[in-house]
């Protein structure tokens, strides 16, 4: 490695909050960052050549030797755990919970394993909290709920001739219980939004981080198609980030009203050549997009950026849920009031008993639960249309494909 390759290596290598544990093929620790280091209370260079086994608690080791072995069969990016809690051994003897990914890669001939290592001993004692918190609040609810309910009872016993007066005080009673039940919705999203953002963002962190070590392992001329292919992932984890940071600021903004729409008129071709344009960077192998025919001459007068969020939206949904060398339709028709985009897929669809909440907040499909996503696209679309006085429908039918369709009022009112 040229020495100045070396040099960003060493400094990406220690700029990660994440510890970073190289080991080879014997358990023993080649390499360490100083967050390991700090995570597991060892001063800089002690952990070189030292057993892997230094970092795990001892009623571990037994069964460790044997998942490695495994693994090293296998040669596969994977998360430890799969179910199981995992544990770190710090020097001091404290156990502590911990995150990790392992990452095979070969220096010739050689091959090694790079684990991610994440403290989450603080994760840990806010779920636990949050679980707390959840069990007093269902008490609560519980409790609350008897005491309007014996309030409510002696009320009408002793006021069997005020029917009026009975019937408001039920009243009353149905709307605190409806609050209550708010309040534990409210609870339970909270709760799955951060689990939500916590997923959705580490994920695509740790292959950047990933993408971007490898990179400098590349220093040869004939080596540029393994650089640019840790360039792309680079890039479309970034693009990913920056769209689920756009959707969270959409639903701050639905939520508090403050929508500020621009209307003005524009061709629809302009906006639909620069979302195909920037579709087409994340098209599979083989997939293509139909471009719409007949299109020069239709205009809207609505919010182009409303307009260019749900259409996006759409294609890139048809793009990530479909299968390669297949096409994605675009139609576009308008009459005097409204305009009809229609986008068909040939993807995985969506099962008949997910259609009815396909557009909820962070739902997903169970076909797609696999797949990168947060599940409030749809929605946002949703809210977007119904403000402009839009309409968003489709069709499905799984493992044959989708088609959604946009019906915009030509002129906002």
């Amino acid at each position: 490695m040229l020495s100045k390759d070396r040099d960003v290596f060493n400094v990406l290598f220690e700029a990660v909050s994440e510890g970073v544990v190289v080991v080879n093929g014997k358990q023993n620790i080649v390499s360490v960052n100083s967050s390991v280091e700090k995570m597991f209370g060892y001063n800089t260079g002690e952990l070189i050549n030292q057993p892997l086994n230094v970092l795990i608690p001892k009623n571990y080791h037994a069964g460790h030797g044997a998942h490695f072995k495994g693994f090293m069969m296998n040669k596969e990016k994977r998360q430890m755990g799969n179910g199981r809690d995992l544990y770190g051994a710090r020097k001091n003897g404290d156990i502590f919970p911990l995150e990790a990914g392992l990452n095979p890669f070969q220096i010739n001939g050689e091959t090694f394993i790079m684990a991610l290592v994440i403290d989450i001993s603080v994760r840990k004692q806010q779920e636990e909290e949050i679980f707390q918190l959840n069990d007093e609040l269902e008490k609560k609810v519980c409790e609350r709920t008897k005491e309007l309910s014996k309030t409510v009872q002696e009320l009408k016993t002793v006021n069997i001739e005020l029917d009026a007066e009975n019937q408001k005080r039920i009243d009353a009673e149905n709307k605190i219980k409806d609050a209550l039940k708010k309040e534990k919705e409210l609870n339970e999203l909270k709760t799955k939004f951060l689990s939500l953002v916590s997923h959705e963002f580490k994920t695509p962190l740790s292959g950047i981080l990933t993408s971007t070590m490898l990179l400098g392992k590349y220093k040869l001329t004939e080596q540029q198609e393994k650089r640019n292919k840790h360039l792309e992932t680079i890039t479309n984890k970034v693009h990913y980030l920056n769209n689920i940071l756009n959707d969270f600021l959409s639903i701050e903004i639905l939520e508090t009203g403050k929508i500020n729409y621009k209307f003005h008129t524009f061709k629809l071709s302009k906006v639909v050549d620069e979302v195909i344009y920037n579709a087409n960077m994340l098209l599979k192998q083989g997939q293509r997009i139909k471009y719409p025919e007949d299109i020069d001459e239709i205009s809207l007068t609505q919010d182009e950026k409303t307009i260019a969020l749900a259409l996006s939206n759409l294609i890139n949904n048809a793009i990530k849920y479909s299968p390669e060398n297949t096409e994605i339709d675009i139609k576009i028709k308008q009459d005097n009031t409204a305009t009809t985009i229609k986008i068909k897929d040939q993807g995985i669809g969506i099962p008949k008993a997910d259609q009815k909440n396909i557009f909820n907040r962070y739902f997903r499909a169970e076909n797609a639960l696999l797949t990168e996503g947060t599940g409030i696209g749809l929605n946002i679309i949703k809210s977007h249309l119904q403000n402009l006085g839009g309409t968003i429908t489709f069709e499905s039918e799984e493992n044959k494909g989708s088609t959604f369709t946009l019906k915009i009022i030509n002129t906002a009112k």
